[in-house]
């Protein structure tokens, strides 16, 4: 009996003592949190709880992403297409390339037409086998120095005229130019954005 006597004050003066944290102007109404309920608060678990539905929201995102890019191929947007096309140098070289008629883009496709008539002929005309045999190493390996040669004039023009305008040739660029004038003008990407004969875009 003694004891609950004794602990009724107490129980008191901490009733009291919240009740004066609460009327008291200007509080927060409710105690300080410690510093391990501030930190258990902030925790986020490191796998989400729903895999499935994080994974789905992953492949969506990524899919945006992908669609953004392959219209900003098309359209000519630079801040949204792959981060291998943009910035002024390598539009500067794509402009370059698009401005002339490459040796290339026109070989490869003749190069193809050759080969199949090369293969189908002798089976109509078995007499024109040698003929056409002949015929076409010499159109292929013809047609092979040409692009050669033309590909040495593209990159002597590709480091000149980035030297001149950007006062130094980054790593890659002149590849770049050099496999984007092999590629059939139509099927280029990013698209070409001048015509042919047009000033690169400044």
């Amino acid at each position: 009996m003694s004891f609950l006597k004794r602990s009724r004050p107490d129980a008191e003066t901490s009733s009291a003592a919240e009740e004066s944290v609460t009327a008291r102007p200007g509080s927060k109404g409710r105690p300080t949190r410690t510093r391990r309920e501030a930190e258990a608060a902030r925790r986020r678990p490191l796998v989400p709880q729903d895999r499935k539905d994080a994974k789905r929201r992953d492949r969506d995102a990524a899919k945006i992403e992908r669609n953004k890019a392959q219209v900003a191929l098309v359209t000519g947007d630079e801040a949204n297409m792959p981060y291998q096309h943009r910035g002024p140098q390598r539009r500067y070289v794509r402009d370059l390339v698009d401005t002339r008629h490459n040796v290339a883009e026109y070989f490869f496709p003749l190069a193809l037409i050759i080969m199949v008539v090369a293969l189908v002929l002798p089976l109509v005309v078995p007499s024109a086998a040698t003929v056409m045999s002949t015929l076409m190493l010499a159109v292929l390996w013809g047609g092979i120095l040409v692009c050669v040669v033309d590909a040495l004039i593209l990159r002597k023009r590709l480091r000149s005229r980035l030297t001149e305008r950007f006062g130094e040739v980054g790593q890659g660029l002149v590849t770049y130019g050099l496999m984007r004038a092999v590629q059939i003008r139509r099927w280029r990407l990013p698209k070409a954005q001048i015509r042919h004969g047009e000033s690169p875009r400044s």
